[in-house]
């Protein structure tokens, strides 16, 4: 392994936290590589200069709002200029450029054309498939443009085997898939709160199409059953005041990631109930189920996100249909009642993890990568 090249990671968020880049950076750094961040700070709140998992990491402040749709256009193509331009500024400073989805890989591939950098191409969601409110005209154009930039960057790594279905027609030089599994990092057992007779946690990105509304609701009706409910996304501010009106909810939201596990190990139940309509949840990968193999914890999914194929064979959580309530109330109701059959989806979940999915795994699939890379 060619250890002695310089590594830049580039993210459109301000990795604050970002727990792919930072656990896939740290591995690059453990491997004797020379490896730095550069990411985009929407808030123009953070720190222009900073560390980020013992890495430096530089941020571009320039303001924008997230899930905006089109009138996010003028802010995307304003990061799409001040990324190149940083990366010309700073072009004898690295040598691979780690391009973290479709919204960095265009300044990294002109830089590869000018400056004869390498580029791996980490595909966390496939772009089009992402966007939320924009014409399908438009979004069949950027499907078109990922796809022919996948055959020019020099390697490609996916989060599922699954998603080589999404970016069918592409043509990749070369290629890994590497999970969303955390590092081994189980924090002590936390106390457990007295008054509640079960305990959930989601941390991630707050979206109404991830069954935050169904759970809720079911809360509602079980005063005794508690949620730590925390991250940032979108439809923050609507999911932020709905679980301001319930007691057995606890809004903590953007937390770092430590405090993120902290929250998950705490509970007895995690979820990942996605909406499958959306093609990057039938494709999805989320950190919540691996997590949650990590920590030894049951999770329930919903049903057709490629996520429910994992929990059915691992046979560690329960799969319920996407917005069906009481399928979720019963679910809960069944893993409420039964902490033997919680310990066993537990136990199997943390073998997964340990035979299959873990980050040790995970971490020699990218090592093997960069290894390849010419």
């Amino acid at each position: 392994m060619n250890s002695s090249r310089r590594v830049l990671f580039c993210r459109s968020n301000p990795i604050a936290p970002d727990p792919r880049v930072e656990k896939e950076a740290a591995a690059l750094a453990e491997a004797g590589y020379t490896v730095s961040l550069l990411g985009w700070d929407r808030s123009a709140k953070n720190p222009v200069a900073d560390t980020v998992a013992g890495l430096p990491c530089r941020r571009l402040p320039i303001k924008a709002e997230y899930a905006s749709g089109m009138r996010n256009l003028p802010a995307l193509l304003r990061w799409q200029i001040g990324l190149t331009a940083w990366l010309w500024r700073h072009r004898e400073n690295f040598d691979i450029i780690h391009a973290c989805d479709f919204d960095t890989v265009l300044p990294a591939v002109l830089c590869k054309g000018l400056c004869g950098k390498r580029v791996v191409y980490d595909i966390f969601d496939f772009y089009a498939d992402h966007l939320r409110s924009t014409p399908s005209l438009f979004k069949k154009a950027i499907r078109s443009l990922d796809l022919r930039l996948i055959g020019w960057v020099d390697a490609l790594i996916l989060v599922d085997d699954s998603r080589r279905q999404q970016i069918r027609g592409a043509h990749p030089r070369r290629s890994a898939v590497v999970y969303n599994a955390p590092p081994d990092l189980r924090p002590p057992p936390a106390q457990k709160n007295e008054d509640a007779s079960l305990r959930l946690a989601y941390i991630g990105l707050l979206q109404v199409e991830r069954g935050l509304f169904e759970m809720l609701n079911v809360l509602r009706r079980h005063p005794d059953w508690y949620l730590d409910l925390a991250g940032f996304g979108g439809d923050e501010a609507v999911l932020s005041a709905s679980a301001g009106e319930l007691p057995n909810v606890l809004w903590h939201g953007r937390v770092p990631y430590p405090r993120a596990l902290e929250l998950s190990a705490a509970a007895d139940i995690l979820f990942a109930t996605y909406d499958p309509a959306i093609p990057n949840h039938r494709y999805s990968s989320p950190n919540k189920l691996f997590e949650a193999m990590m920590l030894g914890k049951p999770i329930i999914v919903a049903e057709g996100t490629n996520i429910d194929r994992i929990v059915r064979q691992e046979n560690c959580g329960l799969v319920v249909p996407y917005g069906d309530e009481t399928a979720l109330e019963t679910a809960l109701q069944e893993l409420a009642a039964n902490s033997a059959l919680r310990r066993e989806l537990g136990s199997n979940a943390r073998r997964a993890y340990e035979e299959r999915y873990g980050w040790p795994q995970m971490k020699r699939r990218l090592w093997e990568l960069y290894a390849a890379l010419p």
